[in-house]
């Protein structure tokens, strides 16, 4: 198994750091999951900080076994403003994980699908509702100093309800003068590059693990994918993620840096844990 590159205290250490400095830094947590604390708003991104998945498919044909070791108990994040899911898979609205997080950061708002609100609520309990923030590709929502807009994503395809709600979305945040795109989970679409160019992301966290229908999951951009949309929409600098969490679905981000060479994109690879600092 892989060690984070910090975690727990050390980790914690550096959180409280940035916070006391008023600067910007954002941390890979593992999978999808990415912590950006700003002087705005704290925003985690589809944390998942568990084994739930690794318990649940222990004796099964589909093992997942953990790739890199967790990085921190999630009853130890403090001060999120805000966490977000952007579809119902586990590794993205993980009870293990959410539970905890609620308990410590009671004021924290959990922002999700609207197409996907019974199921949030069904999976995380009902008493939760009153921080739940539901939002349609489309939309757009300002609270507490943070503009969240619904982007339609495809895993692998646009699927939506009775209403036309999309079940599977990512995030644009705007948090002062800095501009986020958290993809979730999501394939190349129709709209997906209109959709994100007027937003000219500072960052946009993009998915490589690819899609390979042998693996029996959904799918995502694959590492060329992924540095083409980021030229695309012109993002600034686009940070890799689900890679080096199962080792049945996973990817070698050393693939998507030279992708981004290839076509002149600005990239950064985070290990779980590390951080990097966000020019204000």
């Amino acid at each position: 198994m892989k060690h984070a590159f910090q975690k727990d205290d050390e980790l914690l250490a550096d959180i409280a750091q940035t916070r006391g400095t008023g600067q910007s830094k954002v941390w890979w947590l593992g999978q999808s999951g990415f912590l950006v604390v700003t002087p705005t708003a704290t925003v985690l991104f589809d944390p998942y900080l568990s084994d739930s998945l690794t318990n649940k498919y222990a004796t099964t044909d589909k093992p997942h076994v953990r790739v890199t070791e967790q990085v921190i108990d999630p009853s130890k994040l403090t001060d999120i403003d805000f966490i977000t899911t952007s579809h119902n898979h586990t590794d993205h609205l993980d009870a293990d994980t959410l539970h905890p997080l609620f308990a410590t950061n009671p004021q924290a708002k959990l922002l999700g699908p609207r197409a996907n609100r019974a199921f949030i609520l069904e999976r995380l309990g009902k008493a939760h509702a009153h921080r739940l923030i539901d939002l349609n590709a489309g939309e757009s929502i300002h609270v507490s100093g943070v503009t969240f807009n619904g982007i339609t994503a495809a895993h692998n395809t646009v699927d939506r309800d009775d209403d036309g709600n999309c079940k599977f979305m990512g995030f644009v945040a705007i948090i002062g003068d800095l501009t986020f795109y958290h993809s979730g989970d999501t394939l190349l679409h129709d709209g997906l590059i209109e959709s994100l160019k007027p937003f000219a992301p500072d960052i946009a966290f993009l998915p490589i693990n690819g899609n390979k229908p042998e693996r029996r999951v959904a799918g995502n951009l694959n590492p060329r994918e992924a540095a083409e949309l980021g030229m695309a929409i012109n993002a600034d600098l686009v940070i890799p993620h689900h890679f080096d969490m199962f080792a049945f679905n996973t990817a070698d981000p050393a693939v998507f840096k030279a992708e981004c060479q290839r076509v002149g994109q600005a990239c950064h690879t985070l290990r779980n844990g590390e951080g990097i600092d966000i020019p204000g």
